[in-house]
């Protein structure tokens, strides 16, 4: 009755004074004068995308990202990782996708240091071995102000770290006998090889003196500027937002183990984003473009049997970066 007093009136004032008048909410007014859906576009719309992957492969998809071996693991460096065991479950949007719908997304946790524009030190590395970044860092010890010294030496190019140190103190003379035996182990030119540091002890004197020796180029960061040597401290980052990573060590022992642990997991283990999530040893010893290739089949496989689940077209692995930059020239960076 209020309905059809409501349309009657409409005939003589505006739909808003009509509703007024009869006491009735002009959203229900509307709503109730819309005709009825029509079945057949309700069913339409309800219809799955023929792309769409089914219940069995999405709880698949699920139980992989959960499992004990990806649970700590990004959708990235899973996708990667199940690709070279020739896999493919679904792209890494539909992991994240599938992981915000079941517990709300993945965010980032680390923090993104900024600084101001100074000169820099430029930097390039074409190939493994032409660049090697170096720090140290701290480890806490049992007791106060008790900590260990953890020296790491870092292949730009391929993110391999071919040379690690742990002690109880931080000293240039130490800094100097991991560079030297490196290099000697690791049989490279040290005539071909430029080794970047921050300031501070690690480029104390006995260092600069053995670089000299070496004949190996030195590099230096700016002063309080961290950021001139980022793939030091990401490495870092890495090591200390593992799950493994304790807040104390309960001594230098438990700490070399850990160290052990981790490095040997880094280097054969991780697939990196910034190398095409290859692992670093497969890039610094060069079997990465063999994976790739591998990679490629898989992916052609998994659009052969259902290319429309492919909407952006066939789909290829990650490229390997030509060149690595600390600070690349500003004439390499698109303003565009």
């Amino acid at each position: 009755m209020i309905g059809a007093a409501a349309i009657e009136l409409e005939a003589h004032v505006s739909t808003i004074k009509a509703c007024e008048l009869v006491g009735r909410s002009r959203a229900t007014h509307y709503r109730r004068r819309q005709p009825p859906p029509d079945p057949v576009q309700t069913e339409r719309r309800r219809a799955v995308q023929p792309r769409a992957l089914s219940v069995q492969e999405r709880a698949e998809v699920l139980e992989v990202l959960h499992s004990d071996r990806f649970v700590d693991e990004s959708p990235a460096t899973v996708w990667a990782t199940l690709l070279d065991e020739g896999r493919y479950l679904a792209s890494t949007s539909t992991m994240y996708r599938l992981l915000h719908q079941a517990h709300g997304g993945v965010v980032e946790r680390r923090r993104q240091a900024t600084h101001p524009p100074r000169s820099r030190p430029e930097l390039e590395a074409t190939a493994p071995n032409d660049i090697w970044t170096w720090d140290i860092t701290r480890l806490r010890g049992p007791g106060k102000r008790n900590f260990f010294y953890l020296y790491v030496l870092l292949d730009l190019f391929s993110r391999y770290v071919p040379g690690w140190m742990l002690a109880s103190v931080e000293n240039a003379q130490l800094a100097r006998r991991l560079i030297d035996e490196t290099i000697h182990r690791r049989e490279v030119d040290p005539k071909a090889l430029t080794i970047h540091s921050d300031r501070g002890v690690p480029a104390a004197k006995p260092v600069a003196q053995l670089l000299a020796t070496l004949e190996v180029t030195r590099s230096v960061t700016r002063p309080r500027t961290p950021n001139d040597n980022p793939f030091s401290e990401a490495q870092f980052r890495t090591m200390k937002y593992r799950p493994q990573f304790p807040a104390v060590f309960a001594g230098i022992d438990d700490a070399r183990a850990f160290a052990v642990e981790f490095f040997n997991w880094h280097n054969t283990q991780h697939r990196h984003s910034g190398i095409g999530f290859h692992t670093p040893a497969s890039v610094y010893y060069g079997t990465a473009n063999e994976i790739r290739q591998q990679r490629a089949v898989t992916l052609h496989a998994a659009y052969t049997a259902h290319p429309e689940r492919f909407v952006a077209g066939r789909p290829q692995p990650p490229e390997l970066p030509d060149t690595v930059y600390i600070n690349p020239p500003q004439e390499t960076i698109d303003t565009h």
